[in-house]
């Protein structure tokens, strides 16, 4: 592991509460952007912006958009365009989606720039901005703009390790960098999955890795249907997905971040008429979860890899 010290770069106005102070320092990689208008920054949206931009590292080479409130993830989606991507991911949580942030991975166009502007967003961040955006946000006192000039490519292998202060140690580990791997990756059930409903899992997978465990997430189209996080189960998170989902989750796809234990989250699924389940495997009780989702026809896919983020 690596020995680290820390420059203040600047002072910040306070943490996660005004009682608390906070500041903001160097790294040893650090992004290139520039806060536009000369806005600041709070440690909220610093945070948002670093949670966004690890989800939209994954889908670096199509339009992309995430969608985060408080960091946690309320609406991921990709589409034909910029425009497209936005309104599927912002239909996912309409409500929490407002005081959010957004996160784009192509030029925030005028059109989609116009219903952002309209709705309290307090933060967008993307490689570039159409010339007509700037004009349209600069006067919005409360809304600022972020120009990602590192690639969102080369972004996902910076800050390579997470460190946590602790009275009991500093821990440090690697970031989670886990890519699928095609020798773990098996179906697992006699229902066998079409190609795009196996996009659609691995587009799941890719969001579930960014949710904080216990996590679950509704996925059809290559959008966000109900994303639930913090919950204490995988049967726990899959019922609170699907409830967030409600008549759109028939026929989509569920993916969890840890390992399914218990056959209540397989009922759970069956009651939201989904159509297949992505999730690690790795269970003593694996034979029992397949042989469940064999008798409703549902397709099973195992990944190898757990997820976990706390």
């Amino acid at each position: 592991m690596k020995e680290y010290k820390f420059d203040i770069i600047k002072e910040l106005k306070y943490g996660e509460n005004p009682h608390q102070k906070a500041c903001l320092c160097t790294g040893e990689e650090m992004a290139d952007y520039e806060v536009l208008f000369d806005k600041e920054l709070s440690y909220d949206n610093i945070l948002n912006l670093y949670e966004i931009t690890r989800i939209l590292g994954e889908f670096y080479d199509v339009p992309a958009v995430a969608i985060m409130k408080h960091a946690s993830c309320c609406g991921v989606a990709l589409g034909r365009d910029i425009e497209d991507a936005y309104n599927k991911a912002f239909d996912c949580d309409p409500v929490s989606a407002f005081y959010g942030t957004i996160g784009f991975s192509r030029e925030l166009d005028y059109e989609t720039a116009k219903h952002v502007n309209s709705m309290g967003v307090k933060a967008i961040i993307a490689p570039d901005f159409h010339p007509k955006v700037i004009d349209l946000i600069k006067d919005n006192p409360s809304l600022k703009l972020v120009k990602l000039n590192t690639p969102l490519k080369d972004l996902r292998s910076m800050c390579s390790e997470e460190i946590k202060i602790t009275p009991f140690g500093v821990l440090i580990q690697d970031k989670n960098n886990s890519e699928l791997d095609k020798d773990l990756f098996k179906v697992v059930t006699k229902t066998k999955p079409t190609t795009e409903q196996i996009e659609d899992a691995i587009f799941a997978w890719k969001v579930i890795k960014h949710a904080s465990t216990d996590s679950a997430v509704v996925v059809k189209d290559f959008a966000t249907l109900g994303i639930a996080k913090n919950e204490t189960n995988s049967a726990a998170a899959i019922d609170s997905a699907l409830k967030i989902a409600c008549d759109r989750s028939k026929d989509a796809i569920i993916a969890t971040d840890g390992i399914i234990y218990s056959q209540d989250a397989i009922y759970a699924a069956v009651q939201g008429r989904v159509s297949m389940i992505i999730q690690p495997g790795g269970s003593h009780k694996d034979e029992d979860i397949i042989n469940l989702a064999d008798r409703y026809g549902i397709a099973m896919i195992m990944t190898g890899i757990r997820n976990h983020k706390y």
